[in-house]
Protein backbone atom coordinates (compact mmCIF):
# COMPACT_ATOMS: atom_id res chain seq x y z
CA UNK A 1 0.00 0.00 0.00
CA UNK A 2 2.80 2.43 0.87
CA UNK A 3 4.54 1.67 -2.41
CA UNK A 4 1.30 2.50 -4.25
CA UNK A 5 1.06 5.85 -2.45
CA UNK A 6 4.64 6.70 -3.40
CA UNK A 7 3.99 5.57 -6.98
CA UNK A 8 0.88 7.77 -7.18
CA UNK A 9 2.83 10.78 -5.91
CA UNK A 10 5.62 10.14 -8.43
CA UNK A 11 3.01 9.94 -11.20
CA UNK A 12 1.50 13.22 -10.03
CA UNK A 13 4.88 14.96 -10.06
CA UNK A 14 5.80 13.44 -13.43
CA UNK A 15 2.51 14.58 -14.97
CA UNK A 16 2.00 17.94 -13.26
CA UNK A 17 2.79 19.80 -16.51
CA UNK A 18 0.12 17.90 -18.42
CA UNK A 19 -2.39 18.39 -15.58
CA UNK A 20 -1.73 22.13 -15.65
CA UNK A 21 -2.28 22.12 -19.41
CA UNK A 22 -5.54 20.15 -19.07
CA UNK A 23 -6.77 22.52 -16.35
CA UNK A 24 -6.59 25.49 -18.71
CA UNK A 25 -4.69 27.66 -16.25
CA UNK A 26 -1.69 29.57 -17.51
CA UNK A 27 1.73 28.99 -15.96
CA UNK A 28 2.14 32.65 -15.03
CA UNK A 29 -1.17 32.62 -13.13
CA UNK A 30 -0.23 29.52 -11.13
CA UNK A 31 3.29 30.85 -10.52
CA UNK A 32 1.87 34.08 -9.12
CA UNK A 33 -0.65 32.22 -6.93
CA UNK A 34 2.03 30.04 -5.32
CA UNK A 35 4.56 32.86 -4.95
CA UNK A 36 7.08 31.95 -7.65
CA UNK A 37 8.44 33.98 -10.52
CA UNK A 38 7.54 32.79 -14.00
CA UNK A 39 11.16 31.76 -14.59
CA UNK A 40 11.39 29.78 -11.33
CA UNK A 41 8.03 28.12 -11.98
CA UNK A 42 9.02 27.14 -15.51
CA UNK A 43 12.36 25.73 -14.36
CA UNK A 44 10.75 23.71 -11.56
CA UNK A 45 8.09 22.44 -13.94
CA UNK A 46 10.69 21.33 -16.50
CA UNK A 47 12.88 19.69 -13.84
CA UNK A 48 9.87 18.27 -11.98
CA UNK A 49 11.35 19.68 -8.79
CA UNK A 50 8.38 21.27 -7.04
CA UNK A 51 8.35 20.92 -3.27
CA UNK A 52 5.55 18.97 -1.61
CA UNK A 53 3.91 22.23 -0.52
CA UNK A 54 4.13 23.66 -4.04
CA UNK A 55 2.51 20.50 -5.43
CA UNK A 56 -0.28 20.85 -2.85
CA UNK A 57 -0.86 24.47 -3.86
CA UNK A 58 -0.83 23.70 -7.58
CA UNK A 59 -3.28 20.83 -7.16
CA UNK A 60 -5.60 23.05 -5.12
CA UNK A 61 -5.58 25.61 -7.95
CA UNK A 62 -6.01 23.25 -10.90
CA UNK A 63 -8.54 20.88 -9.33
CA UNK A 64 -11.42 20.73 -11.81
CA UNK A 65 -13.73 18.32 -13.61
CA UNK A 66 -11.46 18.42 -16.67
CA UNK A 67 -8.45 17.35 -14.62
CA UNK A 68 -10.49 14.64 -12.87
CA UNK A 69 -11.71 13.34 -16.23
CA UNK A 70 -8.16 13.27 -17.58
CA UNK A 71 -6.95 11.34 -14.54
CA UNK A 72 -9.86 8.88 -14.79
CA UNK A 73 -9.14 8.23 -18.47
CA UNK A 74 -5.47 7.59 -17.67
CA UNK A 75 -6.41 5.21 -14.86
CA UNK A 76 -8.80 3.33 -17.13
CA UNK A 77 -6.14 3.11 -19.85
CA UNK A 78 -3.60 1.74 -17.38
CA UNK A 79 -6.04 -1.01 -16.38
CA UNK A 80 -7.29 -2.03 -19.80
CA UNK A 81 -5.26 -5.25 -19.67
CA UNK A 82 -6.57 -6.19 -16.20
CA UNK A 83 -8.61 -9.35 -15.97
CA UNK A 84 -12.34 -8.73 -15.81
CA UNK A 85 -15.46 -10.80 -15.31
CA UNK A 86 -18.90 -10.62 -16.82
CA UNK A 87 -21.97 -9.31 -15.06
CA UNK A 88 -23.30 -12.86 -14.72
CA UNK A 89 -20.01 -14.10 -13.24
CA UNK A 90 -20.07 -11.30 -10.68
CA UNK A 91 -23.59 -12.20 -9.59
CA UNK A 92 -22.61 -15.85 -9.31
CA UNK A 93 -19.46 -15.09 -7.27
CA UNK A 94 -21.36 -12.75 -4.96
CA UNK A 95 -24.20 -15.24 -4.47
CA UNK A 96 -26.77 -12.80 -5.83
CA UNK A 97 -29.75 -13.99 -7.82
Amino acid sequence: MIAEIVNNYENLVDNIGKLIEVSGYRNDYIARKIGLTNVNFSAKKNRKSFSLEEIRQIVAIIDSDDVEDYLMINEMDSRKEDETITHDELYKQMGWK
